[in-house]
């Protein structure tokens, strides 16, 4: 049977187009898989711009300014140093002060303020009345600014006339010079810290308290253990990345700290940290290079520096972490 092929010249029919319908919802279609596939990026987006416009690149340009000679008085020129500003630091018997200030201080702040922060989590999980006006009580002092709260404790630790001295000499123990002495003035920096800081990682306690499923405590509570038991064997154990995280915060919030030793003498005293900087900061150390001595260049090497030991921390804790978590499989 012979099979005949077409011609050169034979007719071919035109393609035939799709109905207006159909080609509307091939568009539709489209519209609809870009849509999905780009607005993630689009909703995350202005944190991005953000982030680099106020985080990346004054954190890059910072680095830039740590490695040259610049003064507040000509940001205009700049002379490259290298390392040269990071060695005058390391070198600076001050630095390495406020390095060992902002340590104990954070020490001394950090471990009561999250012990009783977790006691006051504790309780508040329990029904109470008014349990609502409690945790507004609670939470009050992270509301108040920390100038005010400041001054206030200024006024309670003054060495002539304050409350707490006051109260000292109305006990018989005589008076102290809370501002003046190397420990005593680290425990008043400290109670600021703790007065104001304990009713927020209370409130973080208490969700993450509120989140452990009830079943844990009625199968402690059938097998006998008392409320102690069940705060030891239950709650803690379901809080330790919750309490990881509040120790992380802490520890940069203590390397933070330049309102509560800055307003505790006030004026040139607190702007140095004291009269033999016994209570200066890694903050303090920078402002005082920065603003009060005009030199950007060793300034941004502390900054980079105060980074560098947050990272360090930061490494720390999340071995510690994850060494808590092996132990606890």
């Amino acid at each position: 049977m012979a099979i005949s092929s077409p011609t050169r010249d034979a007719y071919t029919p035109p393609p035939q187009k799709k109905p207006v319908g159909d080609r509307r919802q091939t568009w539709r279609s489209r519209l609809w898989r870009f849509d999905d596939k780009a607005s993630p990026y689009a909703y995350i987006a202005p944190f991005f711009l953000v982030f680099g416009a106020f985080g990346l690149y004054p954190l890059i340009y910072t680095g830039w300014i740590a490695l040259h000679r610049v003064e507040m008085t000509g940001l205009d020129q700049m002379e490259w140093v290298g390392w040269g500003n990071f060695d005058k630091i390391l070198h600076d018997s001050e630095f390495w002060t406020a390095v060992t200030n902002t340590f104990l201080i954070g020490v001394m702040s950090t471990v009561p303020q999250l012990l009783v922060a977790l006691g006051l989590a504790h309780l508040l999980n329990y029904k109470l009345r008014a349990s609502t006006f409690w945790r507004t009580v609670i939470l009050t002092p992270y509301a108040t600014s920390v100038a005010s709260a400041a001054l206030v404790f200024a006024l309670v630790f003054r060495a002539d006339g304050g409350l707490l001295n006051w109260a000292l000499e109305f006990v018989g123990l005589g008076d102290t010079n809370w501002a003046n002495g190397h420990w005593t003035s680290k425990i008043a920096i400290s109670v600021i810290v703790i007065w104001r800081w304990t009713g927020y990682n209370t409130l973080i306690y208490l969700a993450a308290m509120q989140a452990v499923p009830s079943d844990l405590y009625e199968a402690a509570s059938l097998d006998g253990a008392s409320r102690w038991q069940q705060f030891l064997k239950v709650t803690i154990p379901s809080l330790r990345p919750t309490i990881l995280f509040t120790i992380v915060i802490s520890t940069i919030g203590s390397m933070q700290l330049f309102g509560e030793p800055l307003l505790l003498e006030g004026g040139a005293l607190g702007a140095t940290g004291g009269n033999e900087n016994q209570y200066e900061t890694l903050s303090i150390y920078l402002f005082n290079y920065g603003w009060k001595l005009g030199h950007l260049g060793p300034a941004a090497a502390v900054a980079w520096a105060m980074l560098a030991i947050l990272l360090i921390i930061a490494a720390v804790n999340w071995f510690i972490g994850r060494f808590v978590r092996k132990s606890a499989v």
